[in-house]
């Protein structure tokens, strides 16, 4: 009788340990559905709920109410509701050319910022691969200590440093190169300067992560074929390095393109950039639908460099 009862508790512990995995299997699947989900809440929540607003306020009409713009949907007496969406702002940017010659000269600027990171970001960065274990984390460190500090206390210090009778200018004079100040502040170049500067870790910092990568006997390879280096980098290390460029050159160029306060601090209203038109709107002529409208437009020339991007992400795993 014993061995008859063991004998059936035997397989009804086996079905209680499978009932058990396959609850402990089904609530896994459901945690990771929310774990999943959460992202898609994010992007939800800060990014596509923000731009529909700001799309609905670009094809609102200007009125003198707070906030300053009409309602796109209307109720009338007798219940029929009417959606009117107002174009004219956009209109109003294409007619006039101080928009477009802004959105020009804020490419020119980023791209160029852009292409000036890459330059010297990209020696920077294979000189930190290169380098030994001692000095590796000590330059890493150096290239995040800025992070550290306040934004603006850093453009201030430029600032300083670029006046007329700022640090560079007393600089120059007593070693005898240059005999009055030369004017670097409030002009294109110290923009420049400034968005290179603040930028440069956002171009380094993928470089580096995509270069610590490599295989380097790949360029031993090339050498013991009698490849010159110059051959090797062109042909090895840049193509192999490609990502990493991409990637650098979209984290500097995306909010470089829409930035505001290094042209209004460095360049001192000289520098017309669309961040600094869109604060105007905004604030000193409190014209909400064609400030939403100068975002949107930018929000679509910034989305082309994602889309190639994403492009040539698809096209390399398509090699691969």
């Amino acid at each position: 009788m014993t061995d008859f009862t063991d004998d059936m508790s035997e397989p009804l512990q086996g079905e209680r340990q499978s009932m058990l995995r396959l609850v402990m299997r089904r609530i896994q699947s459901k945690w990771r559905q929310i774990v999943t989900v959460i992202p898609f809440f994010w992007l939800l929540v800060f990014f596509l709920a923000p731009f529909f607003i700001v799309a609905k306020i670009s094809l609102a009409e200007l009125a003198i109410a707070s906030p300053p713009f009409t309602s796109l949907i209307e109720w009338t007496d007798s219940g029929i509701v009417t959606i009117r969406l107002v174009f004219d702002n956009f209109v109003y940017i294409w007619e006039d050319s101080l928009y477009f010659d802004t959105y020009v000269n804020s490419l020119k600027i980023s791209v160029t910022s852009t292409f000036l990171c890459l330059v010297f970001g990209y020696p920077i960065a294979y000189a930190i691969v290169r380098s030994g274990p001692v000095a590796k984390p000590l330059l890493l460190f150096a290239i995040i200590l800025p992070f550290w500090t306040s934004f603006l206390l850093r453009v201030y210090s430029w600032m300083g440093l670029l006046a007329d009778q700022g640090t560079i200018n007393n600089l120059l004079i007593a070693l005898g190169i240059i005999d009055e100040p030369i004017r670097m502040l409030y002009t294109e170049f110290a923009v420049y300067i400034g968005i290179v500067y603040t930028y440069m870790p956002f171009m380094i910092l993928p470089l580096y992560a995509n270069m610590e990568k490599l295989d380097n006997s790949l360029n031993e390879a090339a050498a013991d074929l009698g490849s010159k280096p110059t051959n090797t980098f062109f042909k090895i290390t840049l193509p192999l390095t490609m990502p990493g460029i991409v990637a650098g050159s979209l984290l500097v160029f995306i909010p470089a393109t829409g930035e505001y306060v290094i042209p209004d601090l460095l360049g001192g209203g000289n520098v017309q950039m669309i961040g600094r038109v869109l604060y105007n709107e905004f604030s000193r002529n409190s014209d909400w639908p064609v400030a939403a409208a100068v975002a949107i437009v930018l929000l679509f020339i910034l989305v082309l460099p994602i889309m190639v991007f994403q492009h040539y992400q698809g096209k390399a795993a398509e090699e691969q």
